[in-house]
């Protein structure tokens, strides 16, 4: 039986209501009525519930999804958390300047930033979905903790296997005994939509274009959450400005976080400038929160090629996003906790104690640890990147970004053999055109688009 995760109603219904109840939107009625019909509303972490709701019941959930959408958000989330690009900024603090740097530092910034992305994903790729606790357990297991290189089960006890098992996607290409270049992901996939529509349309491409460009290259099986509604909803006849709004209860979670790196590679030093394409991205399929992670991720992308530290790449980051959103309040909590005194363990236990209520793909935990990596780290990549992952959540996602702002803050040259040596400088990826794709072609690429040049 195919129960295809993050589509059927009876399992949007009830993260639907979990987002109403975050944004402070009265369904209390809406569960009632499907509690009372026989519906569950404990939403499922993985996506899908194992067997389908009755006719009568998969209807009501279409029902009630659709009252869901027609509620007004209260007044003074949408003030303070605008989704419109200027009115956005406006809220935002002033956003840094940087020095220039050389066409050969330039080259070496995007260069480590691509594998730096790569780096932070394949490391967690095997552990996605797995608890804080079973990632300690497999690493302590096979001699990794502190985690110190890619995860193996050469060693691993059988009853911590049984206890923790792998992602099942990731594990035949994402352990060291069979690493061989960097294995598609979804956290590549993205970045090479972003390349391939700059290439071809430059930076006055549409969200149109996003969308055309999701259903020419991307098979629907390979896009998840928010992404997922939205395939099926322009499949189903909704314009692009449209397809994110309708019964899609991700519009806050990670998806457009991860595929606005391109940007800021492009735009460096100007994170307005990233923000701003970032924002015609992210708009197809966010909201709130999901849309200033994909701006705050531009915008730190694009200072990370030319600044000197974390800070400054924070900094930029939060240049584009309004001061007083909850996102804003993540990255500040995550800087917080990793400039306290707290040890590593109680330090993320206090990310948990703040946000693990929240889904482990939903942006606002995934961004807390994102900053506490950053910061804990001073953007030295392995700790960084390590960090990221052992704290759980969506560990590919946020190691990916980690590495890519890190990988970029140091430059290629100097990043750590044993983390990049197994990619072989080559990507594997579905996307047309762009299988087995060098990593320093794809920055030669890049770099010609931040300079201004043709090809």
């Amino acid at each position: 039986m195919l129960r295809l995760s993050w589509t059927q109603p009876e399992d949007l219904l009830p993260h639907a209501l979990v987002a109403a109840d975050l944004d402070g939107v009265e369904v209390g009625e809406i569960r009632r009525r499907w509690v009372s019909a026989g519906g569950t509303d404990v939403a499922a972490v993985n996506g899908a519930t194992p067997v389908p709701a009755a006719p009568l019941l998969r209807s009501l959930a279409r029902t009630l999804l659709r009252e869901i959408d027609e509620l007004a958000v209260p007044r003074a989330l949408r003030v303070r958390e605008p989704e419109q690009l200027a009115e956005i900024l406006a809220l935002a603090p002033a956003s840094p300047t940087f020095p220039a740097v050389s066409a050969d530092e330039l080259s070496d910034r995007v260069l480590g930033a691509w594998l730096g992305r790569a780096s932070g994903c394949l490391l967690g790729k095997p552990v996605e979905k797995i608890s804080r606790e079973g990632i300690r357990a497999i690493a302590e297991s096979t001699g990794n903790w502190p985690v110190a290189s890619y995860f193996t089960e050469v060693g691993l006890d059988p009853d911590v296997a049984a206890a923790y098992p792998w992602n099942r996607r990731s594990r035949p290409t994402s352990l060291v005994e069979n690493i061989d270049g960097m294995p598609e992901d979804d956290d590549l996939n993205f970045p090479l939509i972003a390349l391939d529509l700059l290439e071809r349309l430059g930076t006055e491409f549409t969200t149109d274009d996003v969308a055309q460009s999701w259903l020419a290259n991307l098979p629907g099986g390979r896009v998840f959450t928010a992404e997922r509604i939205v395939y099926r909803n322009l499949l189903d006849g909704y314009e692009p400005a449209d397809a994110g709004a309708v019964q899609n209860p991700f519009r806050d979670w990670i998806g457009a976080q991860i595929r606005t790196d391109v940007y800021g590679w492009v735009s460096p030093g100007d994170a307005r400038r990233a923000a701003a394409m970032a924002f015609t991205d992210a708009r197809l399929s966010h909201a709130r929160s999901g849309l200033y992670g994909a701006l705050f991720a531009a915008a730190a992308c694009s200072a990370a090629l030319v600044a000197g530290s974390i800070g400054e790449v924070i900094e930029a980051g939060l240049s584009v996003v309004p001061a007083e959103s909850r996102y804003a309040a993540a990255i500040r909590f995550g800087v917080t906790v990793a400039e306290s005194t707290l040890d590593t363990e109680a330090a993320l236990d206090a990310i948990y104690a703040e946000y693990g209520r929240l889904h482990w793909v939903h942006v606002l935990n995934n961004s807390a640890l994102l900053a506490f990596a950053l910061t804990r780290s001073g953007g030295d990549f392995a700790t960084a990147i390590t960090l990221a992952v052992t704290g759980g959540w969506d560990t590919d996602s946020t190691g990916a970004t980690v590495g890519s702002i890190c990988g970029a803050l140091a430059g290629a040259s100097a990043l750590p053999p044993t983390w990049i040596d197994p990619l072989h400088n080559t990507l594997t990826s579905s996307i047309p055109g762009f299988n087995e794709s060098p990593f320093d072609e794809l920055a030669e690429r890049t770099v010609v688009l931040a300079l201004g040049e043709t090809r």
